[in-house]
């Protein structure tokens, strides 16, 4: 097997097709690969089929910049920043994407079915809720489980009886994504990836995937990132694409590198609350701007070191937090 090519974040994100299936590395607002859903909308990807294990930012702006066609998880948000994400509300009431619901666990389990090379797991998650009712399984009353679409399963879920224990319990199937989208602190030459700190379902979102895009803070060789193997998290023949990438995650955080500006975020949840403030915000933050270097430069160099991460703790020791009455 080829090692994975290095190669510039343009030319990483123009092999991902229109109605590819995504998903994404990080939770909510930590190490979501902000610069590539930039670039994707900067691309124009139409059709996209997003499965995560739960939302965030980088999904409600690619929602909100007419991307997704499907959306299938459990919830999407910014956190203390946004709560609820308004693109992907507003989308939906206006017909424009569809949302598949599932539970937090179902979707996990979903992806660690797929990360596994099974078809389905049990899980008892949901059993006596509307997640499991008929009319809500929208992929099915668009007649897409119809076994023509190689990504989308045949059943939205299924209940069992347990034939070990008696009762009930649920299949929910396996999802192998066409891409997902990684963003980690570092990554070996030949495509070793480390995360530091939580790493979320990363690994099973990575392992489930077909192709794998790693944007990195840093690249480096093999020799040094397999001093530690048991700070690595991927072995590099699941890599397809590496891209070297300094702050590449903005606005979400990245353990020990940056926090999360959240002062961006919030702002871009309150602008972004009508489609005419959306699309105000893409053609500034994204269109007018002709690569993610432009985009660091007009956040602000101030700004940056505000959020940079402080090496002797983690996190960064000039950012303003709450105290304790």
């Amino acid at each position: 097997m080829a090692p994975p090519k290095q190669m510039n974040l343009k030319d990483a994100i123009a092999q991902i097709q229109d109605g590819d299936m995504l998903t994404f590395s990080g939770f909510t607002i930590w190490r979501r690969p902000m610069a590539a859903v930039y670039e994707l909308i900067r691309q124009g990807r139409k059709d996209l089929h997003l499965v995560e294990v739960n939302g965030g930012t980088h999904s409600d702006l690619l929602i909100g910049a007419g991307c997704v066609k499907i959306w299938e998880s459990c919830w999407i948000g910014h956190e203390l920043f946004g709560k609820i994400g308004a693109n992907l509300a507003r989308k939906a009431e206006a017909g424009e994407v569809v949302i598949e619901d599932y539970s937090h666990l179902q979707i996990l389990y979903r992806m660690a079915a797929g990360s596994m090379g099974v078809p389905y797991l049990p899980t008892y998650a949901s059993l006596g809720t509307d997640i499991l009712n008929p009319k809500y399984d929208h992929l099915g009353q668009m007649g897409l489980r119809d076994g023509s679409h190689p990504k989308i399963p045949m059943k939205k879920y299924e209940v069992v009886k347990d034939p070990f224990y008696g009762g009930e319990l649920i299949h929910v199937p396996a999802v192998n994504p066409d891409w997902c989208i990684a963003h980690v602190q570092m990554i070996g030459e030949g495509g070793t990836v480390r995360v530091d700190g939580q790493v979320y379902s990363d690994e099973e979102a990575i392992k489930a995937s077909d192709n794998v895009i790693v944007v990195a803070e840093q690249v480096v060789t093999e020799e040094y990132i397999r001093r530690e193997p048991t700070r690595n998290l991927v072995a590099g023949h699941q890599i397809t694409s590496i891209v070297e990438l300094p702050w590449g995650a903005h606005p979400t955080g990245c353990f020990g590198c940056y926090e999360t500006d959240g002062s961006f975020i919030n702002k871009f949840f309150t602008r972004t609350r009508t489609q005419e403030g959306l699309d105000a915000w893409v053609q500034e933050w994204i269109h007018d701007i002709p690569d993610f270097n432009a985009y660091l430069e007009k956040v602000g160099i101030e700004t940056l070191e505000t959020i940079r991460a402080n090496p002797a703790f983690g996190y960064s020791t000039k950012i303003k937090r709450g105290t304790r009455a």
